[in-house]
């Protein structure tokens, strides 16, 4: 099960998007729709057929986000959370051949499209949550474990 834990500026990408095939897109579509419609015989009618498709993968889409929304807890950053790792926390950690690694500590939604993000439910995550600078962290993969120490720990909304 995933944790419904989301950063602000993640839960207002969520609800964007949704506006945006709620309000756009899906009336497009639509309208596409009962234009092949009126074509005649939609068995053969490939615009039908396809903007039919896409129409279908709007609404699941709309429906997962909605759900989604609705179940999700937003955490803003608390200055109680400085010097240590929590959810939201840009981490950069490096294991014992010097290999660096920085990443966001996000939701489970907010991870795609993003090389620079991990899910809150990950094991690099779990181990590393409440831990400061300069701890050691043993990580437990299915490789094996493998052991990572935190060199820096922010909380500003993207680093770079």
């Amino acid at each position: 099960m995933r944790t419904p834990l989301i950063t602000r500026e993640g839960f207002q990408k969520l609800k964007a998007e949704l506006d945006h095939l709620w309000r756009v897109e899906r009336p497009e579509i639509t309208e596409k729709v009962a234009w092949a419609a009126s074509l005649g015989d939609r068995s053969e009618n490939a615009d039908y057929k396809e903007n039919k498709r896409k129409l279908r993968s709007i609404d699941r889409r709309v429906r997962y986000l909605s759900k989604q929304i609705e179940n999700l807890k937003v955490v803003d950053y608390g200055p109680e959370q400085e010097g240590k790792v929590f959810f939201g926390a840009w981490v950069e950690v490096e294991n014992e051949d010097g290999e660096t690694k920085t990443f966001r500590i996000a939701g489970y939604d907010e991870i795609f499209d993003r090389n620079d993000y991990i899910s809150i439910d990950t094991p690099m995550a779990r181990a590393l949550v409440g831990k400061a600078v300069d701890d050691e962290v043993l990580v437990r993969t299915p490789e094996g474990e493998k052991i990572w120490y935190v060199n820096s720990i922010t909380y500003q909304s993207d680093p770079k």
